[in-house]
Parts: structure tokens; C-alpha cells; sequence
């Protein structure tokens, strides 16, 4: 059978678009590109400086301060004046008497203020010959460690636990030529003993604190207590190395711990250091209390070695520098054994 013829509508092609025409090709120039060589000391952006409200403000508190000062000396004199004037008025004995009570109390609150002025010159001294230690040492100096030395001779002179370690000084200065030798030398022989003394300082005291931690019952009396400690630990630290404070230079030490220990972050428990106290068993050892101390006195180890990095008049060298973890068996050894060792 075949198919039927049929019809079929055809669509129409369409046509191809046109191509674009092609870019013709050129030549590119390239920019010219200058190289600038980098300053090698770039400025440095100054601190941002409080605003002139504050600085107004900051400067008016001194003014306050001594205006207040003078407000009470002038109190204080016009009493005093006007009882030494009673007294003559009732009596010119009584007068008298007061008069020379008054000139012993004006000696003695001279005397006093010259201690404290000492104390803090002898800190301040300190502080220098530390420096100048340093630089002797980094620059080789010759000129600054002969410095050093002399001010090592006076500072320590007339002491018991210093004569034979100056002697030996002075015996081997001839033997040494090399500045920095010269005070590595001074350290091993000045400073052994007065490191040993400030040592044993530390860990009394962090034990001393721990002990008044664990057994105040009243958390003020306690804080009072800790703060007692420490003043008392930061002065013996400065007096074995020569720096023999007053109240107001013990104060002065304090805040120049705080600042160290602010710049140095030491007043954070180390990860290490929980790493130690827990591996040696001793918080489960120790009653909630008793761990309470036991920080409170490592905090104070901290505290002291700060101080002993401000007050020892040589850099360590020679010496290896004394860690906490040095005085954390004796800080929370609360048996005699730890009495014995000190």
C-alpha cells in the first residue's frame, strides 16, 4: 500500500548574523611606574593625649592637695601657739616646759623626715647602680662598671655579711681587666649571700601569709593582715640589699612592685604553677581555707620577687634568677620542717 501524497510547510532558514568586525591590533604602551624606596625610620604616631578637660581637671588636684596641706599646718601651728601661750599665761614654768617639749617634738619630726628623705635616696640609688650595671654590661663599659664597683664599696661597707665578699672582691679586681667580668665577679661574691637572706624573706613571709589566710576568721582583719605582711616583707627585701626604707620609701617600693608586676603580668596564677599545685596533690590535700592561704601566700612570693628584681643593685648574670616555683614547697609547708629551714 502506498502513502497518500500530502502537503508540508517548510519554515524559513534564518540567516546567519554577522560577525562583528576584529579589533585591528596595536601596540600597548605600558604606564611608567616609578619606585619610591621605603624610609627605614618610619614616625611614630604620638599617644593619644587625654582631652583639655581632663588635663585641667588632673592639674587641679595638686592645688587642692596643697591648699589642704597648708590649711593644716596653719591649724596645727595656731593651736600649738596658742597652748604654749595658755601655759605662759597660767605659769611661765609651764611655759617653758612646753616650749622644750615643743622643740623636742619639731627635732624629732626633723629627724624623721631626714630618715625617710635617706630612705629614699638610698632606693633611688639603687635604682641607679642597677641601671648603670646594665649598661655596663650590654656596652662593656669600663667607665660605668668602675662606677658600679664604687658604689658597691659604700653602699655595702660596714656590713658583717658583706666584709668577706668585699674582701674577695677586692683581692681578685687585679686578676680582671674585663668590665663586664669585673661585675659578674661582684655579683658572684656580693651578691650569693644577700640573694639567700631576701630568699628566705620571701618564703617566710608567703608562708606567714598563707598561715593568717587559713586562720582569720573576719575577711577585713585578714586583708589588713596580708597587706601588713607585705609591707614588712618589701622593706626587709630592700634593706638586705642596702636600701634601708622608711614608711614613705616602703610605700614608694610598693608602687614601684605594683607597676612591675602591671608591666610583667605576674600577678596571675600561671598555668604551669596550677599545672605544679596539681600534680603534687596538694589541693586535695588542703581544706578550701587552707587553699585560699596557700594562693594568698604564693601571690606574696610574687610580690617579693618583684621587689628583688627592683632592689638588687646587679643584674643576674651569673647567678641563676629565683623562680616561685622555688618557694612553693615552703609556702605551703605548714609543718616545723619549714620552721626549721628558715
Amino acid at each position: 500500500m502506498t502513502r497518500q501524497p500530502a502537503a508540508f510547510r517548510l519554515e524559513p532558514v534564518p540567516k546567519p548574523k554577522a560577525e562583528k568586525p576584529k579589533r585591528k591590533p596595536r601596540a600597548l604602551k605600558p604606564p611608567k611606574v616609578e619606585i619610591e624606596d621605603e624610609p627605614q625610620d618610619q614616625p611614630l604616631v604620638p599617644a593619644r593625649q587625654p582631652g583639655p578637660g581632663v588635663a585641667r581637671a588632673m592639674r587641679w588636684v595638686p592645688v587642692l592637695l596643697s591648699a589642704l596641706a597648708a590649711l593644716f599646718t596653719m591649724w596645727a601651728g595656731l593651736t600649738v601657739t596658742g597652748l604654749i601661750e595658755d601655759l605662759f599665761a597660767r605659769s611661765e614654768i609651764l611655759g617653758w616646759i612646753g616650749s622644750g617639749v615643743l622643740g623636742v617634738a619639731i627635732f624629732a619630726l626633723l629627724a624623721i623626715i631626714g630618715r625617710e628623705l635617706a630612705g629614699l635616696v638610698r632606693l633611688k640609688k639603687l635604682e641607679t647602680v642597677q641601671r648603670e650595671a646594665a649598661h655596663a654590661i650590654a656596652g662593656d663599659d669600663k667607665a660605668a662598671a668602675k662606677s658600679v664597683l664604687a658604689s658597691l664599696n659604700r653602699i655595702y661597707a660596714g656590713r658583717a655579711d658583706t666584709a668577706w665578699g668585699l674582701s674577695r672582691l677586692k683581692d681578685s679586681m687585679a686578676d680582671v681587666m674585663d668590665p663586664a667580668d669585673r661585675l659578674r665577679l661582684a655579683e658572684r661574691d656580693l651578691m650569693a649571700g644577700l640573694d639567700e637572706q631576701a630568699g628566705r624573706i620571701i618564703a617566710r613571709a608567703g608562708r606567714r601569709v598563707a598561715l593568717v589566710t587559713a586562720v582569720t576568721p573576719v575577711a577585713a582583719l585578714d586583708i589588713l593582715l596580708v597587706a601588713l605582711q607585705n609591707l614588712q616583707m618589701l622593706r626587709a627585701i630592700a634593706t638586705t640589699y642596702g636600701g634601708r626604707p622608711g614608711t614613705i620609701g616602703t610605700f614608694k617600693l610598693a608602687r614601684m612592685v605594683i607597676g612591675h608586676l602591671a608591666v610583667t603580668g605576674g600577678l596571675a596564677l600561671s598555668d604551669s604553677l596550677i599545672q605544679q599545685f596539681i600534680g603534687k596533690g596538694l589541693i586535695g590535700r588542703l581544706s578550701s581555707r587552707f587553699g585560699e592561704g596557700a594562693v594568698n601566700g604564693i601571690l606574696t612570693a610574687r610580690i617579693g620577687l618583684a621587689a628583688l628584681d627592683l632592689c638588687r643593685p646587679l643584674p643576674f648574670t651569673t647567678r641563676a634568677k629565683p623562680a616561685l616555683g622555688d618557694f612553693l614547697r615552703e609556702i605551703v609547708n605548714f609543718d616545723s620542717d619549714g620552721d626549721k629551714s628558715q
